[in-house]
């Protein structure tokens, strides 16, 4: 997990849609799907110590966003499938 505290996550998206062949997509997916997969793993750990210092109601709305994450990379992760065969 990030050390929230000495750590600047700063998100560079000009690239996002900026891709000229398949493979280059491919590569942005999987960058894509990396990153939400790191993030969700980071929100499940806050979801945990929110539930430890009994912030329930938090933890409860974090941990339905880590659901939100994880269905989002399913289909991400059949898009690259999906993609991966028509190469």
């Amino acid at each position: 997990m990030h050390d929230l505290s000495s750590h600047s996550h700063e998100h560079f998206h000009d690239h996002i849609t900026a891709f000229d062949s398949l493979d280059q997509a491919i590569a942005l997916i999987t960058y894509m799907y990396e990153h939400n997969k790191s993030h969700a793993e980071e929100l499940h750990e806050i979801c945990h110590k929110l539930e430890a210092s009994g912030q329930n109601e938090a933890a409860f709305l974090v941990d339905d966003a880590v659901d939100h994450f994880r269905e989002g990379n399913a289909c991400l992760e059949l898009a690259l499938k999906n993609l991966k065969k028509g190469e």
